[in-house]
């Protein structure tokens, strides 16, 4: 097989890689050039530093394979920060990891993969892909505290095709050592941050930064009352109670929290905790890692990447899945990404619209 393995830098792509050049399969190794300055903090992941692509490069030379760099700045930019940025001024609460690998790794470097004759594209990805009599199914890694299955659940039956994920079957601690047995000198390369392009981590003042202030109103939702007012709509979360600057003191010295924002408007809803519980989530959007599941389906759910892990009755029309949860779950937001499960099975997954009680 002929195998495009993405080198990040990283050891996890690195262990990846070698065990593709074991495998006998015809191996290019390519660095993605995401960040359209290619400057970036030294240390942090991905969003091509120089450090990153010289030790992508130096993985290559250990391993004896060719090595490209593949600028995909501009795609990036369009598909990912973009959509970040404008997701967040629509009150939504995106998934950046999500959305680089449905638009980037295994669509417009899979497709460039394709073009140039090739069969896969290999990631660092903790996540393992099964052959089954109904074909290829995306599940669970067996280190749960790295698995990243959630967010390759965008994933088509096409897509996982074209995917190889050889570090599922493998725990991160194993990967380091055997980085290092093979000379790699990225087995002790720190772990990267959740979002490349904020290597810093202060989402809010990247978000001040492009979106400027989003002033607006802090409404109680039960009354319609106006508690007191924000800088940025952006800069406050689905269950976050400190830092409200509330004017209004809530009856009995209740405490409140953001329960949500009002469509089309920058006015946050605030309210009592037992709001911020739900048992019933809407999303839009469904993408199915395999066939399309029968509505009534018993599933398992998640909406954060490791997050709790609820017991769902699944519902399937024709544009927009829903979920009645067994238990209730806290700090569900638009926008974040529903993602259904059976057992350590990917069903599919689909973008939330609407959580209610």
């Amino acid at each position: 097989m002929r195998v495009i393995a993405a080198l990040s830098g990283g050891v996890d792509s690195a262990v990846a890689a070698a065990r593709c050049v074991d495998a006998g399969h015809e191996v290019v190794g390519i660095h993605l050039a995401l960040a359209r300055s290619g400057k970036g903090q030294a240390g942090s992941r991905g969003c091509c530093t120089p450090e990153d692509a010289r030790d992508a490069r130096r993985v290559a030379d250990i391993l004896g394979i060719p090595f490209y760099v593949w600028d995909m700045s501009t795609d990036f930019q369009r598909e990912v920060i973009d959509d970040f940025v404008q997701s967040y001024d629509q009150g939504l609460t995106p998934n950046p990891c999500i959305r680089c690998n449905e638009t980037i790794k295994f669509a417009a470097v899979l497709d460039r993969a394709r073009a140039l004759g090739y069969d896969a594209v290999a990631t660092g990805h903790y996540a393992r892909i099964v052959e089954s009599a109904q074909g290829r199914e995306l599940h669970r890694a067996i280190d749960d505290d790295k698995d990243q299955s959630y967010v390759l659940a965008v994933l088509t039956p096409p897509q996982l095709s074209g995917a190889v994920f050889p570090l599922g079957d493998t725990r991160k601690a194993d990967v380091r050592a055997e980085a290092a047995r093979r000379g790699l000198r990225v087995a002790d390369k720190p772990d990267s941050h959740d979002i490349c392009f904020i290597p810093d981590g202060d989402t809010e003042s990247y978000l001040r930064r492009h979106l400027g202030e989003r002033e607006g109103e802090l409404v109680d939702v039960t009354t319609g009352e106006t508690l007191g007012t924000h800088d940025a709509t952006y800069a406050l979360t689905v269950g976050q109670r400190r830092g409200l600057r509330l004017t209004v003191p809530a009856p009995e010295g209740h405490r409140r929290y953001v329960v949500g924002r009002e469509t089309g408007s920058t006015r946050v809803l605030v309210g009592p905790q037992e709001l911020l519980s739900v048992r019933r989530i809407e999303a839009d959007q469904p993408r199915w890692c395999g066939v399309t599941p029968p509505s009534q389906s018993d599933v398992h759910v998640q909406v954060r990447a490791h997050g709790d892990q609820i017991r769902a009755r699944l519902l399937v029309n024709s544009e927009d899945v829903a979920v009645e949860l067994e238990s209730p779950l806290r700090g569900v937001a638009p926008g974040q990404t529903l993602v259904a499960y059976d057992g350590t099975r990917v069903v599919g997954s689909a973008t939330i619209t609407r959580a209610t009680s």
